[in-house]
């Protein structure tokens, strides 16, 4: 009788290992989009109590996708040298550290600084989990976990502002730094505790090859380099969103932070719908095919909320293509994912590092752009969400190119 050996490592894993590590996994990523969303309920108050500009705050949205980037450059070659653990330790101790900084900050200079190194100290969650499960999986069975570690860090974007809208309740706006803080220590609680170190000694620098050899591996691999400009263009659109929309709906149509925290948590399901069924989407139409569709339909929702705004359709014009434009991000997600570490288990936490620091970079340095524009109606911010996602459609077809990328086994 044959017996089935297992492919992966973590086809070894029992089923309750498996839930074990995607309900982990899931909490570490989820770090990412807390640090990032919980406070964007509380951008007008910031705005009055340091009286800065909305600009000057959404810099400090900028400052956190900056740090995430330089901070992911950092953990990922670390990771495949010295394994996972250790990394996400030191990290996430910057994060609590950053953000205990940010609630004492009296200026926008020093919440600024803070926000960056909050943002580098949670990349290490990020960087980690995506290695981790490219070293447990491949093929299908990594994009199985991915989109089942999705379904939980998939919640992060739909609570967080909904949490830090009612901790407006009941606390002024350092309060918000203060649960992060919590939230960072729970997190390095679990990777002290709970979370296996996934890369075998015996496997850690296996290849020899120092941080920039990894880096100029990864650049010479035009798929990959692709994939970096489609997924920070994608990024840099939901994350003009993310700046533009507490001063849009809250300035311009009146939305309490209540309300924004819901309709926040509203427009993120389209994230869950969209990543999820992309996931199991790709088990029948290559990953590359669901990106050309994804990547049209968010390009025709941008435009559509400058028609509609233009029309004077009022708020409904802005609010349902702009869901719709959001569930398009959330299936353009895991098709990246998959394509950009498929090929590069060797290096899977420099490949991770690189596409994450690519992505938050852009959107840090795209998305300050509405600021200027200006945020008196949904024009500008459809209009910066349209240009990123045709230069996302012309590096996938320019770049990738669809029909040159290998099937995923």
């Amino acid at each position: 009788m044959s017996v089935s050996i297992p492919i992966n490592p973590g086809d070894s894993l029992s089923r309750r290992q498996k839930l074990l590590y995607i309900l982990l996994l899931g909490a570490l990523t989820a770090l990412g989009p807390f640090t990032v969303d919980l406070y964007l309920p509380a951008f007008p108050a910031l705005e009055e109590s340091l009286g800065v500009s909305e600009a000057a705050v959404q810099l400090t949205l900028t400052g956190t996708t900056i740090g995430f980037a330089l901070g992911q450059l950092v953990v990922g070659p670390f990771s495949d040298k010295f394994g996972r653990r250790l990394p996400l330790i030191l990290a996430t101790a910057v994060h609590i550290a950053a953000s205990i900084g940010a609630a004492l900050s009296t200026d926008i200079a020093s919440l600024g600084l803070f926000r960056l190194l909050m943002g580098a100290g949670a990349a290490g969650g990020g960087v980690v989990a995506m290695a981790m499960v490219r070293d447990l999986f491949s093929g299908y069975a990594m994009v199985r976990m991915f989109s089942r570690m999705a379904l939980v860090n998939g919640l992060a974007p739909i609570l967080a502002p909904v949490i830090g809208s009612q901790l407006l309740l009941v606390m002024p706006w350092p309060g918000i730094f203060v649960f992060l803080a919590a939230y960072g220590t729970a997190v390095i609680i679990a990777a002290m505790f709970l979370v296996r170190e996934t890369l075998p000694r015996d496997q850690r620098g296996k290849s020899g090859l120092t941080a920039g050899q990894r880096y100029k591996l990864l650049f010479s691999d035009r798929i990959f380099v692709g994939l970096l400009m489609l997924g920070g263009m994608n990024f840099a659109g939901l994350f003009t969103y993310l700046s533009a929309s507490p001063f849009l709906f809250q300035n311009v149509y009146g939305f309490s932070p209540q309300q924004y925290g819901l309709l926040f948590g509203i427009n993120s399901l389209g994230i869950v719908a969209g990543v999820q069924t992309s996931s199991r989407l790709i088990k029948r139409v290559p990953p590359q095919w669901i990106l050309a569709c994804s990547t049209a339909w968010m390009f025709l929702m941008a435009v559509l909320i400058v028609v509609c705004d233009q029309l004077g359709f009022g708020l409904w014009g802005v609010m349902v293509p702009l869901w719709f434009y959001i569930l398009g991000a959330g299936f353009t997600f895991p098709c990246v994912q998959v394509l950009a570490l498929a090929n590069h288990g060797a290096q899977a936490g420099t490949a991770a590092s690189l596409l994450g620091a690519a992505t938050f970079m852009m959107a840090g340095l795209v998305s300050p752009v509405v600021g200027w524009l200006g945020v008196g109606s949904p024009t500008p911010m459809g209009a910066v969400q349209a240009v990123c996602i045709l230069l996302a459609v012309l590096a996938l077809w320019l770049v990738v190119r669809p029909k040159s990328v290998p099937s995923i086994h």
